[in-house]
């Protein structure tokens, strides 16, 4: 879950070669993109980013090319590099094609093992709790990376890595719309209730369509989302 949580200062570039630098620099941008300090539409000026983070041209250059082949920025001929500004097209494909991962790690985890199944749970009670806590004091950002770390244990307990390197590659790219999504404590409170119900069926995945029930909660809270993203 490092991708959730990337911590690299302006002073981690300094002394350091430049053969190393790219991914670091990589790093700190995905990092600034997550946190929602860059966002869509916005300009990133070679010169200041050389200047800011006391590096040559190569690594951010390099940088700027890995973030575009993930879909997290465009290059535009004579007017330089931006963060992306999906589509509606594009925002829709992304949430079917999540809603179908949910689905499947709903359907994965619901069937592991009591214990393992509980430790789980565990885990996602405290991303609820931080998530509740986060709506009383009006936190966007501390709401958004709670439900972040709670979709993503999912992913995690589903144990299959291809679909958590697509999952991971989606949740980037939806990032450039969903901050937005998250911005009503209206949303936040229905976001959290629909988690508060996933919750419930994994902690009753034993009863009889049990592990369909955890599976339908989490795709219909995609497309939920997505809705209300569309609403907006």
């Amino acid at each position: 879950m490092d991708w959730l949580n990337a911590q690299v200062g302006q002073d981690t570039f300094e002394g350091i070669k430049n053969t190393s630098l790219g991914k670091l620099v990589r790093d700190y941008l995905l990092n600034q993109i997550m946190s929602g300090t860059l966002t869509p539409g916005q300009a990133l000026r070679e010169p200041e980013l050389v200047e800011q983070m006391k590096v040559s041209r190569v690594p951010v250059r390099e940088a700027l090319r890995e973030l575009e082949s993930m879909g997290l920025v465009v290059s535009r001929k004579h007017s330089g590099v931006y963060i992306r500004e999906l589509s509606e097209e594009e925002v829709h494909d992304l949430y079917q094609f999540r809603a179908l991962m949910d689905n499947h790690a709903g359907q994965m985890v619901a069937q592991l093992s009591p214990e393992r199944r509980m430790e789980l749970v565990a885990l996602l009670d405290i991303c609820v709790a931080q998530m509740d806590q986060a709506n009383q004091d009006s936190n966007v950002q501390a709401y958004y990376n709670a439900n972040l770390h709670f979709h993503w244990h999912f992913i995690e307990f589903a144990g299959n890595r291809e679909i958590a390197k697509s999952y991971r590659e989606v949740i980037q790219k939806l990032h450039l719309a969903r901050v937005k999504n998250l911005s009503t404590p209206d949303h936040r409170r229905k976001s959290n209730a629909e988690h508060k119900d996933i919750v419930q069926a994994l902690r009753d995945a034993d009863n009889i369509g049990g592990a369909l029930h955890c599976a339908e909660l989490l795709s219909h809270h995609v497309v939920k989302a997505h809705k209300r993203l569309a609403d907006m």
